[in-house]
């Protein structure tokens, strides 16, 4: 069993697609067929199937055997950039997983600042919700993930990096735009637009503390989704501030009282045990955002 195959099967595990792991490898599709075949056989069990529905999919055991694939190539990476310092070659792949918003804002500007001084670290980015986040560093699909967390977090190390206020987010034409402060029980009979994207649980701890439950309306993945919703004047949100950057004119933000707010984390398996190229992203993210980091040292 080569790191070529090993390859392979994660390509195919992350793809669902013999056919475009193939493209994505160089490999033909009867080639991809015959190694797969190859190594079911040889370890006598059954690690994919092919569903016309959903694509390929892993069996349980294909699962547990593919994370394992996963923590082997991660550990030649990291053979390749301890050799790579050593002979001055500063290389690496970093694997970035975040919520659209910390890829939008962090992401760029740490790739920038790390290729001006090491142009030959590469770097690949993977956007879901913060669950699907973080089910991809337990998985090891990724290498570093942006989530949100409340320290400590025991599934992950963590590293805070910015923390943001919350804001109700109306139609102008809303009554309780000429409220400048927004209170839960200002809420309870309104529709509320709920974003499920790694915002919701500073929101509920905001209305369990007023002890008022929210009337939920729509629940929502997507923050423009929301805030064209409320656009038409369907509903309220509650949003954090990277996601209000840019407003239609007849859309308009409010204070909450008392004030909440969301903490971004970069998070990984472990740290310790993380690639060179890795340790650097994390070094570099917290120079060029220290403020908040430091606070938690």
């Amino acid at each position: 069993m080569n790191k070529s195959l090993l390859q392979l099967m994660v390509k195919i595990a992350d793809t669902k697609s013999f056919t475009q792991a193939g493209k994505e490898l160089n490999m033909t599709q009867p080639a991809v067929s015959k190694a797969v075949n190859g190594l079911e056989k040889e370890l006598g069990v059954t690690l994919l199937i092919r569903n016309r529905r959903h694509g390929v999919m892993l069996t349980p055991i294909g699962e547990r055997i593919i994370r394992i694939f996963r923590a082997i190539l991660s550990d030649y990476e990291k053979v390749d950039q301890e050799i790579a310092l050593e002979l001055g070659l500063e290389k690496g792949l970093v694997k970035i997983g975040a919520f659209p918003e910390a890829s939008s804002y962090f992401v760029p500007k740490i790739i920038s600042h790390i290729n001006k001084k090491y142009p030959n670290i590469e770097f690949t980015i993977l956007e879901g919700t913060v669950t699907e986040v973080k089910g991809w560093i337990d998985t090891q699909r990724i290498d570093i993930g942006f989530i949100i967390a409340r320290p400590p977090d025991k599934e992950f190390n963590t590293f805070p990096i910015h923390q943001e206020e919350m804001y109700a987010v109306l139609n102008k034409e809303h009554p309780l735009t000429t409220k400048n402060m927004i209170q839960a029980t200002d809420l309870l009979d309104q529709p509320l637009i709920f974003c499920k994207s790694g915002f919701e649980t500073p929101v509920i701890d905001w209305f369990e503390k007023s002890r008022e439950n929210p009337k939920v309306r729509y629940e929502i993945h997507n923050y423009m989704t929301g805030i064209n919703l409320v656009h038409e004047g369907l509903g309220i949100a509650i949003m954090p501030e990277l996601t209000l950057v840019h407003l239609p004119e007849n859309v308009l933000i409010r204070k909450l009282d008392p004030p909440v707010y969301r903490i971004i984390h970069m998070a990984v398996l472990s740290f310790e045990d993380s690639g060179i190229s890795v340790k650097l992203f994390i070094e570099t993210a917290l120079q060029l955002f220290p403020q908040f980091f430091a606070r938690f040292k």
